[in-house]
């Protein structure tokens, strides 16, 4: 009787350890995702930054 009992509690603790796991990397994977965005929003205003100062910069040799 032991042994069955103690294969039914392992298997409940390797459950659980897998299931804090998974908690885990469903956190981090989030995490990533809002460092993911965040860095698409610098890089768009970047880019829209580069635009403008192109603009500025053909007006400026035009003026010439």
């Amino acid at each position: 009787m032991f042994w069955p009992m103690f294969a039914v509690a392992m298997g409940f603790l390797g459950l659980s350890v897998l299931g804090v796991l998974a908690v885990r990397v469903f956190v981090e994977a989030r995490r990533l995702g809002r460092q993911v965005a965040d860095s698409a929003q610098r890089i768009n205003r970047a880019a829209e930054d580069l635009e403008r100062s192109a603009v500025s910069a053909v007006r400026a040799v035009d003026a010439l």
